[in-house]
């Protein structure tokens, strides 16, 4: 029940004075010991105050300290991170990215720790390093950087060529290609590797700023197994382009088929693992479309292509002109545009004149027999003519000595 206030002071008023006497005395004594009880309280407190100020003053602490040599933000993708003790020896090393941990190697001595993975762009990594010293009281430092961002266009990404898992001919050099031109040549091939179970040596060549091949000494040995690697990831490319992701490819070299044409006897010849297995009547190129000399790759099959003669700089509507729409059992050889290929139309001069605008033409049989044998790498050598093939005309890694060739790595 409430009560109203001067309700409860009428009823105080009228209590005998004795009563209202002993209450004034009792309280009285009351707030007597409250006093003395928050006095001692209070000595006590600052009693103890005093006392723990006094032994955190007589704490001893660790002589160790750690330093990092990376900044808070903006660090470079490529910065090896290093954190060093000083008058200690590290106890233990984390370096994380969310749930990542970047791995890291320390020193015999365990005064240096050093990242041996690559920093990844855009991204925070904290630090919690500690050191202990010669009384073995530890040191604990906690920290975060932050690596700069990239764009897709500071990033050059790696493909190869053949594909994982493809079988080819021993011919095939291993190809790798870059979406961001590499101007750094030097570093990013000291990045790329090649192992192949035959054991062949071998050589990197740059084709272009964007491209670089591998070929051995000679052609590969059939059943070789070959690895290529690309361990680019946060390595610089140069003019401030960096590795995207390191990534590997692995191909085997099948069966060895190389065919020999000969555009004086208008005959080819192909050997399949060294043997003679079959001789082929065909037509290569006329006069003012001759047929390049020299060491040639197939380099893709089409079961049908279409022909244009725009493709090549002619006009279709010209002498010269052609646009053929089902051409059979093409293989291409090289990018400016010679093929081998089934060619009906000229069945009459194979094996006695060159009629061709550059391609080597054959019976649709033989160009199926031969199509349905074939795959990319398989070697094409071409002897017959003075017009030469070049190294970068589809895959001409064969048309140097290997001595010449290496002169093209960036490392020699």
């Amino acid at each position: 029940m409430s009560v109203r206030p001067g309700s409860l002071l009428r009823r105080r008023v009228h209590r005998p004075a004795v009563t209202v006497a002993g209450v004034l005395a009792l309280c009285v004594v009351a707030a007597g010991c409250s006093a003395k009880a928050d006095n001692q309280g209070a000595a006590k407190a600052a009693a103890g105050a005093s006392s723990s100020a006094s032994s955190s003053a007589s704490a001893p602490t660790s002589a160790a300290t750690i330093k990092a040599n990376v900044a808070t933000r903006g660090v470079k993708v490529d910065k090896v991170v290093k954190l060093t003790a000083k008058d200690g020896r590290f106890d233990s090393v984390v370096v994380r990215a969310g749930t990542k941990t970047l791995a890291g190697a320390l020193s015999s001595d365990k005064t240096t720790w050093r990242s041996t993975a690559p920093l990844q762009p855009g991204t925070k990594y904290r630090v919690i390093a500690a050191a202990v010293d010669s009384d073995g009281l530890k040191a604990t430092k906690r920290t975060s950087f932050r690596t700069e961002a990239l764009s897709l266009d500071q990033q050059t990404y790696p493909s190869f060529a053949p594909v994982s898992g493809e079988t080819v001919g021993i011919g095939m050099p291993v190809i790798v290609r870059f979406d961001v031109p590499v101007t750094d040549k030097a570093t990013i091939e000291r990045h790329l590797s090649v192992t192949n179970s035959s054991h062949q040596v071998g050589a990197w060549h740059w084709i272009s700023d964007s491209e670089v091949h591998w070929r051995p000494v000679h052609y590969w040995k059939p059943g070789t197994t070959v690895t290529v690697k690309a361990d680019i990831d946060s390595v610089p490319a140069g003019n401030g382009v960096y590795g995207q992701l390191s990534r590997s490819s692995t191909f085997r070299v099948g069966s060895s088929m190389v065919s020999k044409v000969n555009a004086k006897t208008d005959q080819m010849k192909t050997y399949i693992n060294g043997k003679l297995a079959r001789t082929i009547p065909i037509t290569t190129g006329k006069p003012g479309f001759v047929t390049r000399s020299g060491i040639k790759v197939i380099v893709e099959k089409f079961r049908h292509k279409r022909m244009d003669s725009e493709t090549i700089g002619i006009a279709n509507n010209s002498p010269n002109g052609y646009n053929l729409d089902d051409v059979e059992y093409a293989m291409r050889v090289t990018y400016s545009g010679e093929f081998v290929h089934a060619a009906p139309w000229s069945v009459g001069s194979q094996g006695y004149a060159n009629v061709s605008h550059g391609c080597t033409g054959m019976s649709t049989s033989n160009a199926a027999w031969l199509y349905n044998l074939s795959k990319p790498g398989d070697v094409v050598e071409y002897t017959g003519t003075d017009r030469h093939m070049t190294l970068d005309n589809g895959y001409g890694d064969w048309n140097e000595s290997f001595q010449q060739y290496k002169a093209g790595s960036a490392l020699s």
